[in-house]
């Protein structure tokens, strides 16, 4: 008995049907602030704090977004809005300055779709007022890459990088199925998983959505 052949095309769908979904996968980039552009020129008071507003290089084209006032640095990702640009500017109470590697979660495609970025955070000696480097906190912040076609950006989630010995994997996950389709300005970041006693209360500043809506 002869068996009907299978058309090509039809073999080729039955079997990718049968492949599992591609996994997300990270790509690094440093985040070198002496190659990016100053999109606003400091006053003379914001100079001599250090007050920053840059465009730095990212991945493939999505942008990565550098603010600093009064020693406390945020950043964004991708293509934003200019209310996100003008108005954004998520970081943390105490004195911080961020990693020097960005870590881009990309889907199936080799979108990115989430960033990971670790923050060190400058608790001081209460005995002293000083910061002490042995008091440090350390924090990852995953934030939504903004797209072409939605152009918004924002912190997503925090994880306690050390009270959580899984705190790179947990960030990867909440990258992966949390970040992409976060409701900025209508939803704020929150901690996940353990919080030690290094971290400092998050701060929050981001054009409110529903106002637009």
């Amino acid at each position: 008995m002869i068996r009907p052949a299978v058309p090509a095309a039809l073999a080729l769908f039955l079997a990718a049907a049968w492949l599992p979904a591609l996994a997300a996968e990270s790509v690094y980039t440093d985040t070198k602030l002496d190659t990016c552009e100053t999109l606003l020129k400091p006053s003379e008071e914001d100079a001599d704090m250090g007050n920053a507003a840059m465009k730095c290089p990212g991945y493939k084209g999505y942008a990565f977004y550098f603010n600093e006032y009064d020693v406390r640095q945020s950043t964004y990702f991708g293509y934003l809005s200019r209310e996100i640009l003008d108005g954004a500017g998520e970081t943390f109470e105490v004195f911080n300055h961020i990693g020097g590697k960005i870590e881009w979660r990309l889907d199936g495609k080799g979108i990115p779709r989430a960033t990971i970025l670790r923050y060190t955070l400058e608790n001081v000696d209460p005995r002293t007022s000083d910061p002490d480097p042995s008091l440090y906190g350390q924090v990852l912040v995953v934030s939504r890459v903004g797209q072409p076609e939605d152009m918004t950006g924002c912190v997503t989630a925090y994880v306690d990088a050390l009270a959580n010995r899984d705190a790179n994997e947990m960030a990867r996950k909440l990258a992966d199925e949390q970040a992409p389709d976060f409701p900025c300005g209508r939803e704020k970041p929150v901690f996940h998983g353990k919080v030690g006693d290094r971290i400092s209360e998050p701060v929050y500043n981001f054009p409110d959505a529903r106002e637009t809506k």
